[in-house]
């Protein structure tokens, strides 16, 4: 059961390719795979933690305001995060800007924490959050990824495509600007659900 639990969002359940979830951040932060890295930690730890509180609290918590208790239990985790980041990692902070703030409002958490976490045991809905937190990750980090090697010609800030290889310095190669604008982020994303979907065959529309 668990073992199904954590595989699905890794692939046929995945909650940005196949269930089209999170979508706005996963566009905004994929320029620099550190950047990436950083916000699918973030939103994995915020979705597990999130999802465990809430169901050890699903007995207990009146129905006409559950939704502002998640909020708030979210909000905690997402404002831990905030200050850890800006207090141990400021540059990575800042280049996310406002986007770990808005992922209380991202609607994978929430939609995990209604549709799993307040039906299912504290283990279980901690399994759930983690794996959805991985298949955001997954998606985002293929996506900065080539956005960043293309786009700079880095990986995680570090040089990847030798210098002498640019045709400033004789060579026959210059970095993709598209790369690093927002519309190739949706491109690329279009990809990935294009190769998953071709590969499971499963996924397709009949």
């Amino acid at each position: 059961m668990n073992k199904e639990i954590f595989t699905k969002p890794l692939f046929k359940g995945n909650p940005i390719s196949v269930l089209v979830l999170g979508i706005c951040s996963a566009l905004a932060v994929t320029v620099q795979l550190e950047g990436a890295l950083v916000m699918a930690l973030s939103v994995t730890f915020v979705t597990a933690f999130s999802s465990l509180i809430i169901s050890l609290m699903r007995n207990t918590i009146p129905n006409r305001i559950r939704i502002i208790v998640q909020l708030v239990v979210v909000a905690m985790f997402v404002i831990l995060i905030d200050q850890v980041l800006k207090a141990f990692a400021y540059q990575v902070s800042k280049q996310l800007s406002v986007y770990i703030g808005l992922i209380i409002t991202n609607c994978i958490i929430m939609g995990r924490i209604e549709a799993f976490a307040l039906g299912n045991k504290p283990f279980a809905s901690f399994v759930d959050g983690i794996a959805n937190g991985l298949g955001y990750g997954i998606i985002l980090v293929i996506v900065a990824f080539f956005r960043e090697l293309f786009g700079s010609g880095t990986i995680l800030g570090y040089q990847i495509i030798p210098q002498n290889w640019y045709i400033a310095n004789g060579g026959f190669y210059e970095n993709n600007g598209l790369m690093i604008l927002p519309p190739m982020a949706l491109i690329l994303l279009g990809c990935v659900i294009w190769v998953q979907r071709a590969i499971q065959k499963d996924l397709q529309e009949k």
